[in-house]
């Protein structure tokens, strides 16, 4: 028997469960990423991204709720690869003045993947016609590319400077 094709929206819940699931280890990842941090504009950084995503979470959620469905995540391989790079970093860098630059790097590496991911489910909800569910992720897109932001300020104004001093 032939494969049914699949549709946009299955495309749509398949990409809100894989964002879910990388939310919830962006959770679990970021306060090992403070910890780590010496900076302590870094430190705060991380913070506030954390109370950042966990209304993420929240909104994605109402997502899952305007398409019917249960929340749940599907494992994003991507998110996996991340942070375990992250990880790396952590341990191969620990005690180094490139610690915290690396740590920059990869959150901005998260940073681009979620970039992707809310402007691209963003899109095809207003092309779905989810009208309920357009405002939440664009409300989410607004905050990953200020965090993004912040990052790139932290890179060039600090962190950056203190790596190459040392």
């Amino acid at each position: 028997m032939p494969k049914q094709p699949k549709t946009l929206d299955e495309l749509f819940h398949d990409t809100l469960k894989d964002i879910y699931f990388a939310e919830k280890k962006i959770l679990a990842t970021l306060p090992k990423m403070a910890k780590a941090a010496d900076s302590g504009e870094l430190q705060d950084a991380f913070a506030k991204h954390r109370q950042q995503t966990e209304r993420h979470v929240e909104r994605l959620e109402k997502v899952f709720s305007i398409i019917g469905k249960k929340p749940q995540g599907k494992t994003c391989k991507a998110i996996v690869g991340i942070t375990e790079e992250g990880a790396e970093i952590m341990e191969e860098y620990e005690g180094s003045p490139a610690l915290d630059a690396g740590l920059l790097a990869a959150a901005q590496a998260v940073e681009h993947y979620e970039i992707s991911r809310y402007g691209t489910l963003r899109t095809w909800a207003e092309e779905l016609g989810l009208d309920d569910a357009v405002p939440l992720l664009e409300a989410t897109l607004k905050e990953e590319k200020a965090t993004d932001q912040t990052l790139t300020e932290i890179a060039e104004s600090v962190v950056n400077q203190e790596a190459e001093a040392a």
